[in-house]
């Protein structure tokens, strides 16, 4: 007498279906941070995820985590050194391209580009009036400076 057993192995994976996107939406919504990569705000995933976590990234007025996903359509204030940007995301791409195609993802507002051009004349107009030295001040010119200080 033979018998003949089969033992297969099921595993079963829980899917929160909440979390999962819906059929055709993958297209239509994307990580914060990676499109902030893809559209070359910043060189690393990385360092778009920790320029969102200390607040210099904001959607809608809103702090957001770096796993956010955006939209089409959705406001994002971008704050880099000096300047801020006020961009209207435009599309999503999933793969970072050439400088040309990214800036097609998104559009700037007239107000934030006028602002930034002033700031940046502002930054080079206060280059000219503050002297840049190479290196410390010799003998001499520390002597210079002495005497120029301490007349009346």
């Amino acid at each position: 007498m033979s018998f003949t057993v089969e033992i297969c192995q099921v595993t079963i994976f829980y899917v929160n279906p909440n979390t999962m996107p819906k059929s055709g939406d993958k297209n239509k919504q994307m990580r914060l941070d990676k499109w902030l990569w893809c559209a070359r705000f910043y060189k690393t995933r990385s360092l778009a995820a920790g320029a969102i976590n200390s607040g210099k990234v904001l959607i809608n007025d809103k702090r957001v985590k770096p796993a956010r996903n955006i939209v089409a359509g959705d406001r994002i204030l971008l704050r880099r050194g000096a300047f801020q940007y006020n961009l209207t995301v435009r599309e999503l791409c999933h793969a970072r391209k050439s400088a040309r195609e990214a800036a097609l993802l998104y559009e700037e507002s007239p107000e934030s580009i006028q602002q930034r051009e002033v700031l940046s004349e502002q930054i080079k107009l206060n280059a000219i009036y503050s002297p840049q030295t190479r290196n410390r001040p010799s003998k001499r010119d520390r002597r210079q400076l002495i005497r120029f200080k301490n007349r009346t």
